[in-house]
């Protein structure tokens, strides 16, 4: 097949995704896809305007959109999950304003269900890029995702925090899936066994992606390493599914939801 000719693969920048395209950009599976890397929303919009044929999206997104899963692998979460950080200057049910990093439209979702169903709030998002300081500037809370919520020390900010894995493991019991592999159907030209094996491989390398990636997202190596082995979950098995439905159901009972009941059956494996 020539390059020109390879489908069109976009993954995510963040350290979480790492594992997962281990094999695409250094193993077995180099050379089978046009692998590019950015935010996990623009992946789901390259996905909207036909730029990409496969992306880690956004569970919302996917859902919205219709898009096909790939099943196997994800990134998900069974409790903390570091990552995803709500910090606010007020008490969580006074929040009427949320700077949102809409990097991830997953996270942002989950931050109304968690305000919503916990606190009883329900703020106005105002997008924002991830900075801290800024975003507090204009808003009663901040929500920052990804690489740049790893830099933060939430102990170390005068501000209340949120780890709303964890919030989502309190309120449900279930995982909480914030991506995955999914596409306009029919996946016809993507096998499930090459992204198993890309993370496969990627999986028994962790301590050596802890090491090479930290020093350049501007985390320890410590830090790395705790979260891909004890934050972030890479299978979606059975309970991934079922947190991920869950989740759709209570993001369509927001108030003003742009998630349409009808998008639900699009977030289901093929």
């Amino acid at each position: 097949m020539t390059p020109e000719n390879l489908p069109r693969v976009c993954a995510v920048s963040y350290l979480n995704t790492t594992p997962l395209v281990w094999g695409m950009v250094h193993g077995r599976q180099q050379g089978l896809f046009e692998l590019s890397f950015c935010l996990p929303s623009v992946c789901a919009d390259r996905l909207a305007n036909g730029d990409a044929d496969l992306g880690i999206v956004p569970v919302v997104e996917a859902a919205s959109q219709n898009l096909a899963i790939l099943p196997g692998t994800c990134i998900a979460c069974h409790g903390a999950v570091r990552s995803i950080l709500l910090i606010s200057k007020k008490p969580f049910e006074q929040i009427e304003t949320l700077s949102a990093d809409s990097s991830s439209r997953t996270s942002v979702q989950l931050a109304r269900v968690i305000l919503a169903k916990t606190y009883g709030a329900n703020p106005t998002l105002e997008p924002h890029a991830p900075d801290l300081d800024s975003m507090l500037a204009t808003a009663d809370a901040a929500l920052i995702i990804g690489d740049p919520a790893l830099k933060i020390d939430p102990a170390r900010l005068p501000y209340r925090t949120l780890d709303l894995g964890a919030e989502w493991w309190d309120l449900t019991r279930l995982p909480m899936v914030f991506a995955v592999w999914a596409g306009p159907a029919p996946l016809t030209r993507f096998r499930r066994s090459d992204f198993l094996d890309s993370y496969l491989q990627g999986a028994l390398r962790i301590p050596e992606i802890a090491a090479n990636e930290s020093a350049s997202r501007g985390i320890t190596r410590e830090l790395a390493l705790h979260y891909l082995t004890q934050n972030v979950v890479f299978e979606l098995g059975a309970r991934e599914q079922a947190g991920m439905k869950r989740l759709l159901e209570l993001v369509s009972a927001l108030p003003a939801s742009p998630l349409a009941q009808s998008a639900l059956a699009g977030a289901i494996p093929v």
